[in-house]
């Protein structure tokens, strides 16, 4: 025992997983409050705002969320889900089911049917606020609503009385129609005092406001970004974890081939610190590695990333083949994007640019049919379950931008080459019209 009659603690002790890679869980020793960024969220919450998180693929907004609002209704977005879907899926996260029975007429009858314990309390709740007599004892488990999905009262009353707050994540995937008409249930909903968290990916400032105007001074957008300090904070709080020191070459490499993603970043750190041999913290501090291993590791992850790109280029080249008299066209306007500078689909690719790009390469491609298939972009590259968006079109600037910025680090290390030549040398055997229309 030490003078004074303090007690030794041990010291921190961390397995690497546990300090760096991409976790479900908030790596906690190298988390970074970037710009203060949970004080602002938290002041937010405390407000009656909607909030919007707006940041590219895998740069922390999902930690940021688990951090400030780790009980929430959190509901996924997909290609294809509609507002309905996720109203839906929120009462499915409650307990409860909506049973609509449609009889003659315009008369509905509904039920909503507790299938957990959570809805059986939220439906002895809803029906002593209605009035509606229950026995203290009841396990009733069904009552009839006479409403349905439509009415946000009813859907606004439910997630009250759950004293939860809603996520809405990947918002990005709704599709423009639906991202416009959910813009318009928000202004509902706060009018309900229900205030939404919604999480996605977009490249305009300030999106549902432009969807919806009524929305202004009643939603705060948040943009989410790492700059290359915020990212060598992390570096530095997860070294000093496991008291490991990344050459100071190495370091620059990590955060440069990280291309303002924390979650690149976090990846190849932990890929480095095994190739070194490093799985937990030291006894004492030392320099691990050099630039000829980091090298090593970023063309292995490369590989490993092969699979997906790959997954997600035959997932387009077989859109594009199953598109009647539109072959050609998709598969010249996708080799221009996957050409394109990371400066140009990190800024949004104008759709005149591709454009030009592409008519100089095969004069028979015109500018409204090109146009007519941008939209289309998205469905091409999803996998069955709706998921896996690489490249998104945004309508409201004509542009293409990049969805997942592991794209950058793909093309930058990885050998395997994409298929588009030979779609279009497909398309020319096939006497394809280019017309667009498929």
């Amino acid at each position: 025992m030490p003078s004074g009659g303090g007690v030794l603690t041990a010291e921190p002790y961390f397995q690497t997983n546990e300090v760096f890679g991409i976790s479900t869980e908030i790596l906690r020793p190298s988390y970074v409050n970037r710009g203060d960024l949970d004080v602002r969220l938290q002041r937010l919450l405390r407000r009656n705002f909607h909030i919007a998180l707006r940041g590219e693929s895998k740069c922390g907004k999902s930690w940021l969320r688990q951090q400030n609002i780790p009980d929430a209704i959190v509901v996924q977005c997909r290609l294809n889900k509609t507002p309905k879907d996720l109203y839906t899926d929120i009462l499915s996260q409650l307990g409860l089911n909506l049973v609509v029975e449609k009889s003659s007429g315009k008369t509905v009858k509904a039920t909503l049917e507790a299938t957990q314990e959570l809805g059986v309390k939220i439906l002895a709740k809803l029906a002593f606020k209605q009035t509606i007599a229950l026995e203290a004892n009841s396990t009733a488990k069904s009552k009839p609503v006479g409403r349905d999905l439509e009415d946000l009262r009813f859907v606004s009353d439910i997630i009250k009385e759950s004293g939860r707050r809603l996520v809405i994540e990947d918002f990005h995937y709704l599709s423009p129609e639906h991202r416009t008409e959910f813009a318009f249930d928000l202004k509902a909903l706060w009018d309900y005092g229900i205030y939404v968290i919604v999480i996605g990916i977009w490249s305009e400032n300030n999106l549902l406001i432009h969807l919806n105007s009524d929305l202004a001074g009643r939603i705060e957008e948040v943009p989410i970004y790492w700059s290359p300090d915020d990212l060598k904070r992390v570096l530095d709080l997860g070294s000093d974890a496991l008291r490991v020191t990344f050459p100071n070459r190495v370091s620059a490499r990590l955060i440069e081939d990280s291309f303002g993603t924390v979650g690149i970043l976090q990846r190849l750190a932990l890929d480095f610190l095994d190739e070194a041999g490093i799985d937990a913290t030291l006894d004492r501090r030392r320099v691990v590695g050099d630039e000829n291993m980091y090298e090593a590791v970023a063309m292995a992850y490369a590989e490993q990333l092969n699979a997906l790109y790959q997954t997600f280029a035959q997932n387009v080249a077989n859109g594009i083949r199953q598109r009647a008299n539109s072959t050609g066209i998709y598969a010249h306007m996708l080799k221009v994007v996957m050409d394109a500078t990371d400066a140009q689909l990190n800024d949004g690719l104008p759709t005149d640019n591709i454009f030009k790009e592409a008519s100089q390469r095969e004069n028979r491609i015109k500018r409204a049919n090109l146009g007519s298939i941008m939209r289309k972009i998205n469905a091409l590259q999803v996998d069955k379950g709706n998921r896996g968006l690489i490249l998104s079109y945004d309508e409201t600037k004509d542009e293409v931008f990049v969805v997942d910025k592991h794209l950058f680090f793909y093309r930058k290390y990885a050998t395997a080459q994409w298929p588009w030549e030979r779609v279009i040398q497909e398309a020319e055997d096939l006497g394809d019209t280019y017309d667009g229309q498929g």
